[in-house]
């Protein structure tokens, strides 16, 4: 190969990695020589690897040819400002999503905030003015279904319109009645519980979307969750007495109520009527107490205590079951109850009557 001449590799393909030891000797003495090598010098010598360290050289022309090739790496501050961009991708991808569902985290839980604000103030509202909350369906499905939701809401339902006939339902609402009322006057009262009722005529709707069938029925929502079982009050062993209402309650939601009756004076004025008869007797017969050692007198008494304790009087003076029970779809009236738990005060008066009859028959 002559001196003037291309390698084979040069001309075609890439050259090797490294130039033969006599190449490199003439790159040297050439940059020696004028600092500023000609790129054709260069390429005859080293085929088409380039030279590094050229330097500034890069930019210069060699007598009657091209500039010499520039690096097709980009400049480090390009670099950096790519960099820089690759960086901020998932940044803005987080945020276009964020405002796809809506906005970030804070603006949804401001939202929630503000909406139970709303809910709790029209809460406060109606029971400023009536203890118990009567809704319809729509305020049912948005005040006690609907999340957000921190407060706990007793709801009865019932049916208390005269053509269902519902004797329980009535008697179940006077107690009610006076267990939201000790709630609502209390100094303890907050807003952590409410009490609610649905009337089936005016929410039949929430009876269908509950699956239920009866009336009365009490449940209490809880504030967070679905109700659970214990949350459906057992009005069949329990009775709906307000007190029996209030442990229940206190049980489900940790509130205590006092529950304050209104005065009732049918029994002072009943002890007042008695003492009036013994007082009469003992004035008219002062001169011969003998009816007080009345053998039969006592005897009668005695009998009479013993039969009302028997019969269930004082199971329905702590528990106060209804009389009966009338099926709202079928009508039918019930005065035996189903279960061996409970009973209904007409149990006693017929538990009382047959006692009645077997005591004159094996009577002396």
């Amino acid at each position: 190969m002559s001196r003037g001449s291309r390698p084979a590799s040069a001309r075609h393909g890439p050259p090797s990695l490294r130039a033969p030891p006599i190449q490199r000797l003439q790159l040297a003495s050439l940059l020696w020589a004028s600092g500023r090598p000609c790129w054709r010098q260069v390429e005859r010598i080293r085929g088409r690897r380039r030279v590094a360290g050229a330097g500034a050289a890069a930019n210069r022309k060699c007598p009657g040819g091209a500039a010499l090739p520039v690096s097709r790496r980009p400049p480090m501050g390009v670099r950096r400002r790519s960099g820089a961009v690759m960086a901020a991708l998932p940044v803005l991808a987080l945020l276009l999503l964020l405002l796809a569902w809506g906005g970030p985290p804070a603006a949804g839980q401001k939202r929630k905030e503000m909406v139970l604000s709303e809910k709790v103030n029209q809460l406060m509202e109606w029971a400023s003015k009536r203890s118990v909350i009567r809704m319809n369906g729509d305020k049912f499905r948005r005040l006690v279904k609907a999340p957000p939701r921190n407060y706990s809401v007793i709801v009865m339902f019932t049916a208390l319109q005269p053509h269902r006939q519902c004797v329980v339902c009535k008697q179940a609402d006077e107690e009610y009645q006076i267990l939201a009322n000790s709630w609502r006057y209390s100094s303890a009262f907050t807003n952590k519980i409410f009490f609610a009722m649905v009337d089936f005529d005016e929410g039949s709707d929430v009876f269908q979307m509950l699956n239920m069938n009866s009336a009365p029925t009490f449940i209490n929502f809880p504030a967070k969750g679905k109700p659970k079982r214990g949350d459906t009050y057992e009005l069949q062993v329990r009775g709906f007495a307000a007190e029996q209402l209030a442990r229940w309650v206190a049980d489900r939601t940790d509130v205590n109520i006092r529950v304050i009756r209104p005065p009732n004076y049918a029994g002072p004025l009943m002890l007042g009527l008695l003492l009036a008869i013994i007082g009469g007797l003992v004035y008219l017969r002062g001169s011969n107490l003998d009816f007080l050692y009345n053998k039969t007198g006592w005897a009668f008494a005695a009998l009479c205590f013993v039969l009302a304790m028997t019969s269930g009087q004082m199971w329905n003076h702590i528990r106060g079951p209804p009389y009966a029970h009338k099926n709202p779809h079928t009508g039918q009236v019930n005065y035996i109850h189903g279960s061996s738990q409970a009973q209904f005060v007409a149990e006693t008066h017929i538990v009382l009557l047959f006692s009645i009859l077997h005591t004159e028959k094996h009577g002396p």
